[in-house]
């Protein structure tokens, strides 16, 4: 009994000495152990140590770098990378066609159906990354396609990470993932960094606030086909596209194709257009369809398109690059100065006279030292070098013959060279000038064919007091479907039409573009039987040449719809 009311009494009041001793002991040992190893904290369960993104090497498979990422930045619920599905196979339709929907809309509202038959029917709408593939491999991504979820700061740092490894990436689409001026810059950051097999970016749908979109066309940009249609953009924004396309000192030279429909463009920005197709000679695809222009607009456009006036500012600057020009082939060709060009083939030609007469003297002497008996043909010989060098006169070498070995080293080095060997007759000098002159036509074709000729550069008309340029011939496709224009604006187009109709008849028009192929004026303000656009449709007929095979009534009835 003593013992067993001891047992729970003692606890509260003070240890046994021996229960101290092993205490200390214990700690003791804690301490050796949190000296010798390291204290390891589990972490809780169901949670992983916090990767970085930095350290993730990516194998080139989207869809395995790009949720590694994700996770490894802390996304809880991000969208996955499919396959975009093919079209669907025409539908056929049936007898119950028309009881389907009475159907479908009463197993909805009975609850009848089942979970899985609601999330395919709304599979659509769930953010994904389709892509587009080269083959069946899934390295080889070909364009990628993302909408209708926001694409922000982080996600686009993903894609930097996961999109440069895609050798084959070949285009973008964005379709309303709510970018921002900001994001925009990122974005554009993020596109040099891709493969050079990247040309195709489209931005539809995503309306920014300050109408950044010109930075895509910077001078260092590589975009060829750019869409940025449904966008809200408006004069202000049609204006910096304008610039982006051209300036008096500046020109994109890599945009191929530019898509401007559905959005809010109106005269002022048609003109901001037109300012920019003066100077650029790589856009051949422009599509302004679905917007606010009007006569004053369309008529801007239809004067880039045939010969048209240039500023005082425009003519400065063509003087400038005129005298530039002129100096850069002076220093390209040779000296053109005839007194130069003969002081320097006389000295020559005394210096080559000089070197003939020491080698005579050698010839007469080399004989005499090593056979005697011979003396007699040496010396005939050496006089029919004398007489070689009469007839021949002092610019001519005496060495034609049997040449020495040093000579002919001279001779291949240039210095004696064949033209210069007439010089000294009569015609000479005309041969030279030939020379000079077909130089200096081999260097102008050189220049043209490596360099791209400023469009200030073209041959221009002076007519009472002006200068007027020869219009933009390489746009060759122009929609301007569903705007305002009325039958006066549509003038301006017949006219045009009908300069580049001459244009490409005439010789000259071999050299180079020939002007517009298809333009489409449809659904405009005016009646599509009116004698002008009846006219302008003759004659872009046998210009289209996706149209030359179908019937005239055909394409009349398709255009007027």
């Amino acid at each position: 009994m003593s013992g067993e009311t001891s047992a729970p009494g003692a606890s509260p009041r003070a240890p046994r000495p021996g229960a101290q001793k092993a205490s200390g002991a214990v700690t003791k040992k804690g301490e050796r152990g949190a000296k010798e190893k390291p204290v390891t904290i589990l972490q809780p369960v169901g949670e992983e140590e916090p990767k970085n993104p930095e350290e993730y090497q990516c194998s080139g498979i989207l869809e395995i770098d790009f949720a590694e990422l994700c996770m490894r930045s802390s996304y809880t619920d991000f969208p996955k990378v499919v396959t975009r599905p093919r079209p669907h196979q025409p539908f056929v339709p049936s007898a119950s066609m028309s009881e389907k929907p009475a159907v479908e809309e009463q197993r909805l509202l009975s609850g009848s159906c089942s979970i899985n038959s609601l999330e395919s029917k709304y599979v659509f709408f769930r953010p994904t990354i389709q892509v587009e593939l080269e083959q069946e491999d899934p390295k080889s991504v070909r364009e990628i396609y993302i909408r209708g979820w926001k694409v922000e700061d982080r996600i686009l740092g993903i894609f930097s990470k996961c999109l440069p490894p895609l050798s084959q990436l070949q285009a973008i689409n964005f379709w309303k993932v709510g970018l921002t001026d900001k994001t925009l810059t990122t974005f554009i950051a993020l596109l040099p960094l891709c493969s050079p097999t990247l040309r195709k970016v489209s931005l539809e749908g995503n309306p920014l606030l300050e109408q950044s979109y010109h930075k895509l066309m910077g001078l260092d940009s590589m975009i060829v086909h750019l869409s940025l249609r449904n966008n809200n953009i408006d004069d202000y924004g049609a204006q910096l596209l304008g610039q982006a396309l051209s300036t008096l000192h500046s020109c994109n030279k890599t945009l191929i194709s530019l898509n401007l429909g559905f959005n809010h463009i109106g005269d002022k920005g048609a003109g901001h257009i037109a300012d920019g197709l003066r100077l650029n000679r790589s856009l051949l695809w422009l599509s302004l369809a679905h917007n606010r222009i009007q006569d004053k607009g369309a008529l801007k456009l239809a004067e880039v398109l045939r010969p048209f006036e240039l500023t005082h500012t425009e003519v400065v600057e063509r003087r400038r690059l005129l005298l530039e020009k002129g100096t850069q082939e002076r220093l390209r060709s040779p000296s053109s100065s005839r007194h130069a060009d003969f002081k320097t083939d006389r000295d020559k030609n005394q210096m080559i006279g000089a070197s003939s007469a020491t080698l005579s003297d050698k010839l007469d002497k080399l004989p005499a030292t090593k056979t005697p008996k011979s003396l007699g043909k040496k010396k005939e010989k050496s006089g029919e070098v004398v007489k070689k060098e009469e007839k021949s006169g002092p610019g001519q070498s005496p060495t034609q013959g049997t040449p020495k070995k040093e000579d002919a080293s001279k001779a291949g080095k240039g210095k004696i060279p064949i033209p210069e060997q007439k010089l000294t007759k009569g015609k000479g000098t005309k041969t030279g000038s030939k020379e000079k002159r077909s130089i200096l036509l081999e260097s102008e074709l050189v220049a043209e064919t490596t360099e791209m000729v400023n469009p200030l550069l073209e041959p221009v008309a002076h007519r009472d007091g002006k200068v007027y340029m020869p219009g933009n011939k390489v746009l060759l496709h122009l929609n301007l479907l569903r705007n305002r224009i009325t039958e006066v604006g549509l003038e301006g187009f017949l006219a045009a039409v009908q300069y580049q109709v001459e244009f490409s008849k005439s010789k000259s028009a071999s050299k180079g573009p020939t002007g517009l192929l298809w333009l489409s004026l449809a659904k405009n303000y005016f009646s599509p039987q009116c004698a002008a656009y009846t006219t302008i449709q003759e004659l872009m007929l046998p210009r289209d040449p996706m149209n030359k095979a179908k019937p005239r009534e055909e394409e009349t009835l398709g255009c007027s719809v």
